[in-house]
């Protein structure tokens, strides 16, 4: 069981170790950081953003993308997994956006999940990282990642979420997500993690025992 007394020092050590943590995708506005994060699902942020220029180029906003030929932007992102279906969602949220937002994003978390190919991570990032509305979205790396402290072992990325929520301040969230998710990359990876390495690993529920 996570103890409360832990989190000011777990937001402490990790904001020491990554103080610029940001969102690693490349995007010029919020549509762009939209379309970029449902192309990230189940492929990494840096094959997303050697696809996402040429796509930008082409397709600069809500109005444009939503009259593109899928075929053509499949041929665009088809370095991505899952590309085809991918394709088909980011024009038709596009076309979502000028029918019922004059091609805007909206803010809102349930409006952004009912869109195309649009989850609750996705909104969670856009939410976070596009409008700065605190929230804390669960990726793999954040599910692992929270697991093994044992901050939120929960049995979903959702209850990892509702966990996170609960037992970290609010006005830290935004900057936790960015934070854990560099400490899966860099140190907690999946396979063999560095706990020797590891800034948290005396918070850890788990430290070392991957490596035994």
């Amino acid at each position: 069981m996570w103890k409360e007394e832990k989190t000011p020092e777990l937001i402490r050590l990790l904001n020491e170790a990554y103080p610029n943590a940001d969102c690693a995708l490349n995007f010029g506005n919020i549509f762009q950081l939209l379309i970029a994060v449902v192309l990230s699902a189940q492929t990494t942020d840096k094959q997303v953003n050697v696809v996402t220029p040429a796509l930008f180029e082409s397709f600069p906003d809500a109005q444009a993308l939503s009259k593109a030929d899928v075929i053509e932007v499949e041929e665009h992102i088809r370095r991505i997994g899952m590309y085809k279906t991918k394709a088909k969602n980011i024009v038709a949220l596009s076309k979502n956006l000028c029918e019922k937002y004059g091609g805007e994003v909206p803010s809102d978390f349930d409006e952004l999940t009912a869109l195309p190919g649009v989850g609750r991570k996705t909104a969670n990032v856009v939410q976070a990282v596009g409008f700065g509305i605190p929230a804390i979205p669960v990726d793999t790396h954040v599910f692992r990642v929270a697991g093994r402290i044992g901050v939120a072992k929960g049995k979903d990325v959702l209850e990892t979420e509702m966990l996170l929520q609960e037992r970290l301040p609010r006005n830290s969230w935004i900057d936790m997500h960015h934070a854990i998710i560099l400490h899966g990359r860099n140190v907690c990876s999946a396979r063999k993690p560095k706990c020797e390495e590891c800034t948290i690993s005396q918070l850890c529920d788990s430290a070392y025992k991957e490596n035994k």
